[in-house]
């Protein structure tokens, strides 16, 4: 928001929403919709917040795998107890030694490693994993000009953020037909019958504006 979180102190006029937002998200795997999303700090009072809100939205119990963010464990405990399978992948990183020191400035850690620990439950080994998610967020910054790196279309406000990620999980959800399902991931999860217009889209939300 404004500016990263580093530079909020000598920023000018850095207003309440200035620094860092993360965006959280959870996906089920089979239907590759997103059960939950939120826009906020990265804290333990957004984890908790964030995890109540999944479990809410869950019928049955699930196998979960979260990355190695330490908050996550208070929270998914507080959200779903025993009444789940829940594992951390921590994945480690570190420099692309090949890489000249200019090249390494705008280039990401390169994963030299994987660590898995289950928490509770019993989550089968050969579903702990958070490349759906990862996926998921490069789409979501691929279709959002909010979350091009380097430039300026970044929003200025927390709250418009969090209503351009309100649309963009409206419309992969129920209206961008999955390339691998060739159904929209609400009708995978069969919360919708139909495959959602961008018209139906709007339509809602002239609707809340009246």
């Amino acid at each position: 928001m404004q500016c990263k979180q580093k530079q909020v102190l000598n920023a000018k006029a850095a207003g309440p929403d200035a620094g860092d937002a993360w965006t959280w998200t959870a996906i089920c795997a089979d239907t590759k919709l997103i059960v939950s999303w939120a826009v906020g700090g990265r804290d333990a009072g957004m984890a908790h917040e964030f995890m109540h809100d999944l479990a809410g939205r869950l019928a049955n119990r699930v196998q979960l795998t979260t990355d190695g963010f330490n908050a996550y464990l208070t929270a998914v405990d507080s959200a779903f107890g025993i009444d789940i399978d829940y594992a951390q992948l921590v994945k480690v990183y570190g420099e692309d030694k090949g890489l000249k020191p200019r090249e390494r400035k705008y280039s990401p850690q390169v994963c030299q490693g994987i660590k898995v620990n289950t928490v509770t439950g019993e989550p089968d080994a050969d579903h702990i994993s958070t490349s759906y998610v990862e996926r998921q967020n490069l789409t979501m910054r691929m279709s959002m000009r909010r979350m091009t790196r380097l430039t300026n279309g970044f929003s200025k406000k927390l709250e418009n953020l969090g209503h351009a990620v309100s649309l963009h999980f409206m419309y992969y959800n129920f209206a961008r037909i999955h390339q691998t399902l060739l159904i929209t991931p609400a009708m995978a999860a069969g919360v919708s019958e139909k495959l959602w217009s961008l018209e139906d889209i709007a339509a809602l939300a002239d609707g809340r504006s009246n």
